[in-house]
C-alpha cells in the first residue's frame, strides 16, 4: 500500500506561483509513475501532469503546458507540481496520484492523496 500527502496549496493572486509538493510512503516511491490530477466544483477531475517511472519522462495537459512543470525527487520520495502564471480558472482541489504503469490512463492510477486547495484570486 501506497500514502499519498498533498501539501502546498494556499491562496494566491492571478499572475503568482505556487510549488506543490506530494509525499509517498509505504513502497518504493520510484517504481511508480507519479500524476497530478485537479478538480473545480461540479466538474470532473482533470488530468494536468504525468512523469514516469524510470526515465522521468513528463507529459502535459494542453491547459498547463508552459506554465506548469512537474519533477521528481526519488531520494525524498516526493513529487512536485511547480505552477505559474496561475489564473483564476486554476481554482481546485489538486491530487497526487500513483500508478505502476509506465504511462498511466486516467483509470489506470492505484493510489491517490487526500487533495490540497488552491485558490487563485483575481
Amino acid at each position: 500500500q501506497v500514502r499519498l500527502v498533498e501539501s502546498g496549496g494556499g491562496l494566491v493572486q492571478a499572475g503568482g506561483s505556487l510549488r506543490l509538493s506530494c509525499a509517498a510512503s509505504g513502497r518504493t516511491f520510484s517504481t511508480l509513475s507519479m500524476g497530478w490530477f485537479r478538480q473545480a466544483p461540479g466538474k470532473e477531475r482533470e488530468f494536468l501532469a504525468v512523469i514516469t517511472r524510470g526515465d522521468s519522462s513528463t507529459y502535459y495537459a494542453g491547459s498547463v503546458k508552459g506554465r506548469f512543470t512537474i519533477s521528481r525527487d526519488n531520494a525524498k520520495n516526493t513529487v512536485y507540481l511547480q505552477m505559474n502564471n496561475l489564473k483564476p480558472e486554476d481554482t481546485a482541489v489538486y491530487y497526487c496520484a500513483g500508478a505502476q504503469e509506465y504511462k498511466p490512463l486516467k483509470y489506470e492510477y492505484d493510489y491517490w492523496g487526500q487533495g490540497t486547495q488552491v485558490t487563485v484570486s483575481s
